[in-house]
């Protein structure tokens, strides 16, 4: 795993949204050799959307490794090799007595098609315990006259939309969990990307006063906002130049990697299931 400011990345272009990871060079890394998982989401749930590359994955691969039945999104026909490759590794992390991976194909900025996917989930595994928004798209903007009304409308549709899907909120139980990918955008400053930076900001309020809403319900909602992270949505939006200069900008001189990025979710999915077991534990001590 690359160390502070050793990381460049070579110059490389792709025309179409989204992205493909297999294509990438390099790699992505959705696995860290170095994982230790204790084993705490055996007979969770999880559904990531956007799942089949990039981050989505890499969280894919650490709730497998902690024994969730995982379910992910993908768009048919572009990710399908990526999709493939996804199904690979989660079934070979799977774990205990959690269930076979799940991909399905969908697009998540449309509610029917939301419908449509927390209904294929609950028909496999029965429920949801862990949803993890996550699918996203970006593009440059130099200008407010580089956003058309039908890009904005996109972006809006794939990046906010979708995590309004008021659907999976019936098939989950008291204890379960929400977790939504925003960005550092939403919180510094980049002018390229006007349109995305909007959507990340909306993540962050909706995740705010969601999390609100439910905490009665006894369900959490949290973000993770990272940085430059190797993903394909970088390639499928950056210019040549802007991806030899990815991550140049932070602190630590180089891009991040999804794995690395991956074990913040899984503390977020994990607090739910340890707040939980110290409530049933106090209630056990009461009585």
């Amino acid at each position: 795993m690359a160390t502070d400011g050793d990381q460049k990345l070579p110059a490389q272009k792709q025309d179409t949204q989204p992205g493909k990871q297999h294509i990438m060079n390099p790699l992505p890394l959705t696995i860290n050799p170095h994982y230790k998982p204790a084993n705490r989401l055996q007979g969770k749930v999880a559904l990531v959307t956007g799942g089949d590359s990039g981050i989505g994955k890499a969280v894919c691969y650490c709730f497998a490794r902690e024994g969730a039945s995982v379910a992910f999104t993908y768009v048919k026909g572009q990710e399908d090799e990526d999709k493939r490759d996804t199904l690979r590794i989660l079934q070979d992390a799977k774990t205990g007595d959690a269930q076979d991976p799940v991909a399905i194909p969908a697009d998540v900025g449309f509610e029917e098609n939301c419908k449509w996917i927390i209904d294929q989930v609950v028909k496999v595994y029965g429920r949801i315990d862990i949803l993890v928004n996550n699918a996203a798209e970006q593009h440059l903007s130099n200008s407010m006259d580089d956003i058309t009304e039908s890009r904005l409308e996109r972006v809006f549709r794939t990046n906010i939309f979708s995590h309004f899907s008021k659907h999976a909120l019936k098939h989950m139980r008291e204890g379960s969990t929400i977790i939504n990918s925003t960005s550092v955008n939403a919180y510094a400053w980049n002018p390229t990307m006007l349109d995305y930076s909007a959507t990340k900001g909306a993540i962050v309020a909706f995740t705010r006063n969601l999390a609100l809403q439910l905490i009665e319900k006894g369900n959490r909602v949290n973000a993770v906002a990272p940085g430059p992270v190797w993903t394909p949505l970088q390639v499928a939006s950056l210019t040549e130049d802007g991806i030899k200069n990815l991550g140049s900008q932070v602190p630590m001189k180089r891009v991040a990697q999804p794995c690395e990025i991956a074990p913040s979710y899984v503390f977020l999915a994990l607090q739910t299931v340890l707040l939980t077991s110290l409530a049933k534990f106090s209630i056990q001590m009461v009585g």
